[in-house]
């Protein structure tokens, strides 16, 4: 199908949001009434949730060519015999896959044929002879045309995110309350309503999306380390980041824990969700024990470390990142995050202070976007070596109560 040439998005977001409504409404009376209201909204959002675009250029994948002989028309009119190569080329990527045939607002007339499917999105191409540059020309404009307007699609997403949830649980409560006023009227006019069902009623469960485990990379042969894929660090900060957002909606859960009882709680979710991993606490790391550390079962590589701290402003703040970086990281640890509790009452002036200050670290290097509202991704660099990148996530959660 060809990119971006489906549906516009004028007329999107009113037929992705005509499903949610379908959902809700084939659930029934007697669910949306009994289910949990807070649990269930929370399925919906998860579920329907738009996540903008990202290809991964670095897991770039040619196939081997197919060789046909055509009949192929010169410059003069005349035909001649000549070998065709004919070409796929795929890469991984992250977000709403749907997102790839929805024309944006405003748009660009330019497209190509894709395919997408388990998280790679490819298309084909072919070349007349075996010429590197022209190889590499051909693909570079059918990239070109394929994804032109992915940036533009991932704006319309983020036009809307701020409303995203307030629509979805409007639209519950819409249903809920159409349901309830129905009750009201048989009620007042002697129809029997059975309010003593044996019903449980549950929330369905979202099928995940296979992550890639751990894996040693075969194109380098200088390298035998273990490498963990964008898609799995991008899993593991989103499993920290629900699972955050979750405990700061029961006070319970963290009030008057410290940092390691608040760490084991991340931990038991990501030690059994991985293949061929471990997942440690408190274990030594170069030169002291960081609090969490993702490890490649086989040989105990590295894929991932994490250190978790309660907030005590600005100094400490970048302290941490220090500590982080000087004392617990190796030439090869290059994904990793800081896990910042907010006692604070004015968390949004606490992460405004992280976004303005974390600029003034001198292993600083860029901003790379932002995965939630409190949950930032950078790009640092090791302070034994300076051409070393290192990615860095720093997810704030409000534990106030």
């Amino acid at each position: 199908m060809k990119s971006f040439s489906g549906i516009s998005w004028l007329d999107f977001p009113s037929q992705h949001f005509g499903r949610i409504r379908e959902e809700i409404l084939s659930k029934g009376k007697d669910y949306i009434l009994k289910i949990d209201e807070d649990e269930f909204i929370e399925y919906l959002i998860e579920k329907y949730r738009l996540e903008p675009l990202k290809i991964y250029l670095e897991t770039e994948s040619v196939s081997e060519p197919k060789k046909e002989i055509e009949k192929v028309r010169d410059d003069w009119g005349r035909y001649f015999d000549a070998e065709v190569y004919y070409f796929n080329v795929s890469y991984q990527f992250t977000g709403s896959e749907e997102l790839f045939f929805v024309q944006p607002n405003p748009t660009t007339y330019t497209s190509y044929d894709i395919n997408v499917k388990n998280n790679l999105v490819s298309f084909s191409f072919s070349i007349y002879k075996q010429d590197v540059r022209e190889f590499n020309r051909v693909k570079f404009e059918a990239y070109s045309y394929a994804f032109d307007n992915l940036e533009r699609i991932n704006n319309n997403v983020q036009s809307i995110k701020g409303s995203f949830e307030n629509a979805v649980k409007s639209a519950f409560q819409n249903e809920k309350n159409k349901f309830k006023q129905e009750n009201d009227f048989f009620t007042a006019i002697n129809v029997k309503i059975n309010k003593d069902t044996e019903s449980v009623f549950t929330i369905p469960t979202i099928t995940k999306r296979d992550i890639p485990q751990p894996t040693v990379s075969k194109n380098k042969e200088f390298s035998s380390e273990p490498t963990m894929a964008m898609e799995m660090y991008n899993d593991v900060l989103k499993v920290i980041y629900d699972l955050g957002k979750s405990i700061e909606k029961k006070p319970s859960t963290y009030q008057g824990k410290d940092e390691e009882a608040l760490r084991d709680q991340i931990l038991l979710f990501l030690e059994t969700r991985y293949e061929g991993t471990t997942a440690t606490g408190e274990t030594f790391n170069r030169g002291g024990k960081t609090d969490i550390i993702l490890k490649y079962a086989n040989d105990s590589s590295n894929l991932f470390v994490a250190e978790c701290k309660f907030w005590h402003g600005t100094s400490e703040f970048l302290k941490a990142i220090s500590q982080l970086f000087d004392r617990y990281l190796t030439w090869r640890d290059s994904k990793v995050a800081l896990i910042l509790f907010v006692t604070n009452k004015d968390f949004s002036n606490v992460l405004n202070t992280i976004k303005e200050e974390v600029i003034n670290h001198e292993y600083y290097v860029s901003s790379n976007g932002e995965k939630g509202e409190s949950s930032f991704s950078y790009v640092f660099r090791l302070p034994q070596d300076e051409n070393k990148k290192v990615l860095l996530e720093i997810i704030a959660f409000h534990y106030d109560k």
